[in-house]
């Protein structure tokens, strides 16, 4: 019996496109003792898989090679093991890959029956622990407080958003369409939300933050960034949590003004989220009292079917989903 997969064919040469996946199909494993083999119910896109197809070796974790198979988060079902803490029937989440099929590790975790792979993916696994990690820990919020995120309709961004409300802050998302502007106000509750393709965007933040901005959430990059970045507050954080407009650009953009950071004592701070895995309990159980108070949602934008995995990843970093994006299977 075999199963399909996705193997990197060659590096992209700026933005993502078909070609550089190759659909292939793999013999089923036998399992040797400890193994577990997991069938793929649910996958999920992440900006960061556009930095793993980047060929340097000083990032956080490799790259993925050619001729692998491309890395990605997902859940899905143990259908056979050989070892005693993952018995066949229950269900994990954990780094796999585009495969139907992957073999487990022992870094994975098991699910709780109850909960749904769409709330692991979307609150309790890697998107949670990024933005708590990056709000809580990093930009330590004050009640009173104003939070300006990027990315605010995506999956990080829009918990984000919703946690800093949740913890008295006003929050100023930015979008990238009045459509998601307005869910955004209107059903999750952000104080204002401004489309960076619209006009006069100094001015729309100056209204929506009145008292300026002291707390920065960066998920894009691009030209709202220097926008937010000069109205930030003496003692303002930046959290760079991402920059997905430049990671197809072979020169990133210039960065922001030393001497601000200098005068205003100014705190940038780049972070990857499995650099804070020692507070994944913390992170899941004030999301997850938040999420049963009603003071937080969540929104997966999904898509059915394997081969659908090249094409969901360019929809993604078109800003095509709103929400989570998951790949159901």
């Amino acid at each position: 019996m075999n199963y399909q997969a996705f193997k990197l064919s060659k590096y992209p040469q700026g933005k993502i496109t078909m070609d550089i996946f190759d659909q292939v199909s793999l013999p089923m494993p036998a399992l040797k003792e400890g193994e577990f083999l997991v069938k793929q119910t649910h996958m999920s896109l992440d900006p960061a898989m556009r930095t793993w197809l980047q060929e340097r070796d000083d990032s956080y974790m490799p790259p993925v090679q050619i001729g692998e198979v491309m890395r990605s988060y997902g859940v899905g079902e143990v259908v056979e093991s050989l070892n005693p803490r993952f018995p066949a029937g229950s269900r994990v989440v954990g780094v796999t890959g585009w495969s139907e099929y992957v073999l487990g590790n022992e870094e994975m975790a098991v699910i709780d029956p109850s909960v749904s792979a769409e709330a692991v993916l979307s609150i309790f696994y890697i998107t949670g622990l990024t933005a708590y990690a990056g709000l809580m820990k990093i930009g330590m919020p004050k009640k009173g407080e104003t939070l300006v995120v990027t990315g605010a309709a995506g999956s990080v961004g829009s918990l984000v958003g919703q946690l800093a409300k949740a913890e008295g802050l006003r929050v100023v998302g930015i979008t990238g369409s009045d459509e998601k502007c307005k869910w955004l106000v209107d059903e999750l509750g952000f104080d204002a939300a401004i489309n960076y393709k619209s006009d006069n965007l100094e001015a729309q933040l100056n209204a929506a933050a009145p008292n300026g901005v002291d707390i920065f959430y960066e998920n894009t990059g691009g030209p709202i960034q220097e926008i937010i970045f000069n109205q930030l507050n003496r003692f303002g954080r930046v959290i760079v949590c991402g920059v997905i407009a430049d990671y197809d650009n072979a020169i990133p953009a210039k960065g922001p003004s030393w001497v601000d950071i200098n005068l205003k004592s100014l705190r940038v701070q780049g972070f990857i989220a499995t650099d804070y895995l020692e507070i994944s309990d913390e992170a899941v159980s004030v999301l997850g009292n938040y999420l049963a108070q009603g003071k937080i949602q969540y929104k997966t934008h999904t898509v059915e079917g394997f081969e659908s995995l090249p094409e969901g990843l360019m929809m993604l970093f078109k800003g095509e989903n709103t929400g989570k994006f998951v790949v159901k299977f």
